[in-house]
């Protein structure tokens, strides 16, 4: 995970002194591009310990639609907790968007607009199978009709996947990356989405692509990142799958073998 490490220096070296949403401040550099190749293993960071059981869970929560934190997610990671109300509701967040588009079509029956849902998730897969070389292949969870009924709106945003000589690349647009504690998580993520589409599709996982928009470091976090900068990276784990639908995953579906890795290091959230 040497290019982890390389974003971390860029933006320590050189990002410029920023004034943020919490108030927390951040060294921040605008526009970043990383590249996974999956056939060397699993990207997932080892300078650190990263809670890949939390990355599956939400990941799992996402594919089902899910927007509160009740429907298991609260029992396995509280990355959503500061942002729930009362009843663990979040609105209509990444997995309403990647499953349940609102979108209002016209019935000529009726002679109205009726209310529809679009699964991009889904409609992505059958692009994949039946219209490989497709540009449209796209998924996005930034639906500016419901921006200010989100607790938070999306970090990362769209993502796109290509497909080319038996083998299955995706890209991601992260609009803001808190680079402690954010991107580590959405590597993994993205990377066993990739993994599992192109498990679904007959495919092989290649690139992961990771393009950062607002690329930051909260000023609580230097000093952390800078005791992980000490430390070397470590051969990268395995990943392995069932072989089954994308959307009928379930946890014991997914495990990550040989995943060696130094101390946690705990960074505060900036809510």
């Amino acid at each position: 995970m040497k290019q982890y490490l390389e974003l971390v220096r860029h933006v320590l070296d050189k990002g410029e002194t920023k004034c943020d949403r919490t108030g927390t401040g951040t060294l921040s550099v605008f526009g970043y591009q990383m590249r996974f190749d999956l056939r060397e293993g699993f990207p997932i960071v080892t300078t650190k310990k990263v809670l890949f059981d939390a990355v599956v869970w939400e990941l799992l929560w996402f594919l089902r639609g899910s927007t509160n934190i009740n429907d298991d997610l609260k029992a396995h990671t509280p990355i959503w907790n500061a942002w729930a109300d009362e009843n663990g509701e979040l609105g209509p967040v990444y997995g309403y968007q990647w499953r349940k588009w609102e979108r209002f079509a016209w019935d000529a029956k009726l002679k109205a607009y009726r209310q529809e849902h679009v699964d991009q998730i889904a409609q992505a897969i059958d692009m994949i199978k039946h219209k490989p070389d497709s540009r449209r292949i796209i998924v996005s969870a930034w639906n500016v009709s419901d921006i200010d009924r989100m607790a938070l709106p999306p970090c990362h945003a769209f993502f796109q996947f290509y497909v080319i000589d038996g083998h299955l690349d995706c890209q991601l647009y992260q609009r803001s990356a808190d680079i402690a504690l954010g991107v580590p998580f959405n590597i993994s993520s993205y990377a066993l989405l990739l993994s599992m589409v192109a498990c679904e599709c007959g495919l092989k996982p290649r690139y992961f692509v990771h393009t950062l928009g607002d690329a930051h470091i909260y000023l609580n976090h230097v000093e952390g990142l800078k005791v992980q900068l000490q430390r070397a990276p470590r051969a990268l784990p395995a990943l392995e799958l069932v072989n089954k639908p994308v959307l009928a995953y379930r946890f014991e579906d997914i495990r990550l073998v040989g995943y060696e890795h130094d101390p946690f290091i705990k960074f505060p959230i900036a809510v």
